[in-house]
């Protein structure tokens, strides 16, 4: 296939519209080696000039590279201006904050160059800090918007601009679509006007962050050693002052993965619910003899607990440690009316819990821009894919380090009366019956191929499931049996297809027995479904 004449003028036009030198040339060398008939570099065109990034679920996310798809300055820039022009002209605070990915920094001054050009009062954070910081300074201040540089736990290669706005919660549908249709009518990155007229968050501001962080453990216990992983990102020497201040003092950081590094040189996937990603993490608990290993995610705005299991170590399931966490804050919350929520894709365990505690509970879609809006009364939230948010009233949205701080509180508190997570998970099996979970995630190279797979999957369910298209408009389908559920869906962040699988086992002849039947349960169905999408 040769260039087309349309992909040929609209590179030029992106080309001469974009305001970052670097990015010109790097475009301009890709169009000239396609205009030589080098199809390597014709399909790396099309993909870059394939068209606008668009907000998903946690906000725009891309490769680092020239182009309309990708993220680069003049994608940035013209991202803010449409949301600038959203906002309208009555002014008010923007927060930017960013993470220590390639490209942040430039991308971070990018768009509070441009909120202040349009007259907003523009505070940037003082370097890489994890996202739930700026999540809190949003709502602290009653802020209008605030923006994130960051792609969380994505491959080295991308990086994203998440947005929240006032209150403190991610954009939602109508918004997103309403900014988008902003951002096609802003002109030209580089007349886009700008200016350095903003000003950063202080010291004190940040402080109140982890003074409020500090607060969060209601048990006593802090004999505790934690073994703890960054992964690169830059929640690091966050957490561990984080853990400090609540009384937490003996922790033992990855020495290679401590210090923030764009490449992630330690882990294909900066991400702990990745096969092997927290290997480095596990031997460190092992060799120190720890109580608790926990590791955040590149923006520490997720938390993965790892446990001695027997004679080896072993990373929870996001949903163990959401129903630990949640439990946790059921026993201890002063709310007279409190509200749980998990999404449609979590374990069912956290609605049994609650019933027992008399509290309310819900499911939303998968994602904490659903999840933060669950209700009024919300005193925990968490998703599978290792989402916690333990705070709701300062900071709504998942929160990796206010999540360490009162996963460390529970350990404590059961290894002084001589028990551990493990335990603690048995005893809610055999009060609420044993939920066993697993999934199943397909990466694509070809995203067609994800449609493809729901439109086979709506149009020939499997017989032996009751199947249902849950909220169709989220593309979600749902497959029930006696004591199993599978959902599947596509990815939001990812190009991932996921099947998440469930199934509960009654306790009714012990936990061994239980377990055994339920893990023989688990595996035939995670052959089936296999079959199925694969």
């Amino acid at each position: 296939m040769s260039l087309t004449p349309a992909l040929r003028d609209a590179t030029f036009r992106w080309i001469a519209d974009d305001p970052d030198t670097a990015a010109r040339e790097e475009l301009q060398g890709v169009l000239a080696r396609a205009m030589g008939g080098d199809a390597a570099a014709l399909e790396d065109l099309r993909d870059r000039m394939a068209g606008p990034l668009t907000f998903g679920t946690a906000g725009l996310r891309g490769p680092v590279r020239a182009g309309t798809n990708g993220m680069n300055v003049a994608t940035v820039v013209r991202a803010t201006a449409g949301l600038a022009s959203w906002l309208g002209t009555s002014g008010g605070v923007v927060f930017v904050g960013r993470d220590a990915r390639h490209g942040s920094e430039e991308f971070a001054v990018a768009a509070a160059e441009v909120m202040a050009a349009a007259g907003f009062d523009v505070r940037m954070l003082p370097g890489p800090l994890p996202t739930p910081v700026l999540a809190f300074l949003v709502r602290a201040h009653g802020a209008v918007a605030g923006i994130q540089i960051t792609a969380s736990h994505n491959p080295p290669a991308d990086n994203g601009y998440k947005l929240y706005l006032a209150g403190g919660s991610q954009i939602v549908p109508p918004s997103d679509r309403e900014i988008e249709k902003a951002i096609e009518s802003v002109p030209a990155a580089v007349s886009v006007p700008r200016t350095p007229s903003y000003t950063t968050v202080s010291d004190d501001e940040i402080d109140a962050y982890l003074e409020r962080v500090s607060t969060l453990p209601t048990g006593q216990a802090r004999s505790l050693k934690i073994a703890l992983t960054p992964m690169h990102g830059v929640g690091g020497a966050f957490a561990v002052e984080a853990l400090r201040r609540a009384g937490f003092t003996d922790v033992h950081v990855v020495r290679s993965q401590a210090v923030p590094d764009p490449d992630f040189p330690t882990v294909a996937f900066p991400n702990p619910e990745e096969p092997g990603a927290s290997d480095e993490l596990l031997a460190l608990a092992a060799s120190v003899d720890a109580d608790l290993a926990i590791a955040l995610d590149p923006d520490a705005d997720r938390c993965a607990l790892g446990v001695r299991d027997g004679d080896t170590w072993r990373m929870l399931r996001g949903d163990e440690t959401g129903v630990l966490l949640g439990s946790l804050v059921l026993s201890t919350t002063d709310s007279a009316d409190p509200l749980v929520a998990t999404t449609i894709v979590s374990s069912s365990l956290l609605k049994s819990i609650a019933s027992a505690h008399g509290a309310r509970y819900a499911e939303t879609l998968t994602g904490f821009k659903w999840l933060a809006r669950a209700g009024e009364g919300l005193v925990f939230a968490y998703e599978e894919a290792l989402g916690n948010c333990v705070d709701p009233t300062h900071v709504a949205d998942k929160d990796g380090i206010s999540a360490a701080v009162v996963a460390a509180d529970l350990a404590a508190g059961l290894k002084a009366s001589g028990r551990t997570l493990l335990d603690a998970l048995d005893q809610l099996a055999v009060d609420h019956g044993l939920h066993l979970t697993d999934q199943i995630s397909l990466r694509y190279t070809d995203l067609s191929l994800i449609g493809a797979t729901m439109s086979r999957l709506r149009a020939d369910p499997p017989a032996d499931f009751a199947s249902e298209d849950l909220l169709p408009g989220a593309d979600v389908l749902r497959w029930t049996a006696d004591g199993v559920r599978v959902i599947v869906r596509p990815s939001g962040t990812e190009p991932k297809l996921k099947a998440y699988l469930e199934v509960v086992e009654p306790v009714t002849d012990g936990l061994e027995s239980a377990r055994a039947a339920g893990k023989a349960r688990l595996s035939e169905l995670r052959e089936r479904v296999t079959e199925l999408v694969g």
